[in-house]
């Protein structure tokens, strides 16, 4: 958790559950951790079809709210963090690349090597836990 899968860039000024369709079709997974960007009632729909378990921190104006796995909420802070780490490289923080096509050759080769970092070929254990930087969301 907390690895790129996919991801699908798009104009600033789209909504955000626009892109969710495209990124799920095909995908299988047990469950979906989002924010309340992501609290709509396609998505829950898709997710309860899928039999998935839905952990969408829910807007207050929700009328009926559902219940969400709090243990497993606390684990978006992984995506966060991988989201943080993208936006260490200059390039994609600053959204240099003039295409989609080498924007997201940058995002996939940087995500490789943020995966490769993470793997320890120290032969001690590892101590400690994820570490956490915070700052704003990647948006694209």
């Amino acid at each position: 958790m907390g690895n790129l899968e996919r991801f699908l860039l798009m104009p600033g000024s789209r909504n955000d559950t626009v892109g969710v369709a495209p990124l799920i079709k095909g995908l299988k997974f047990d469950a979906l951790l989002a924010d309340k960007a992501f609290d709509s009632n396609w998505i829950i729909d898709e997710m309860n079809e899928r039999g998935a378990l839905i952990c969408i921190s829910q807007r207050p104006q929700r009328v009926l709210q559902l219940e969400i796995y709090m243990e497993m909420y606390k684990s978006r802070h992984l995506i966060e963090n991988f989201c943080c780490k993208l936006r260490d490289f200059k390039r994609i923080a600053l959204r240099a690349d003039k295409t989609d096509t080498s924007s997201g050759a940058m995002i996939y080769a940087v995500a490789a090597l943020i995966n490769s970092k993470s793997i320890s070929t120290d032969p001690r254990p590892h101590q400690g836990g994820v570490a956490g930087l915070g700052r704003r969301r990647l948006r694209g």
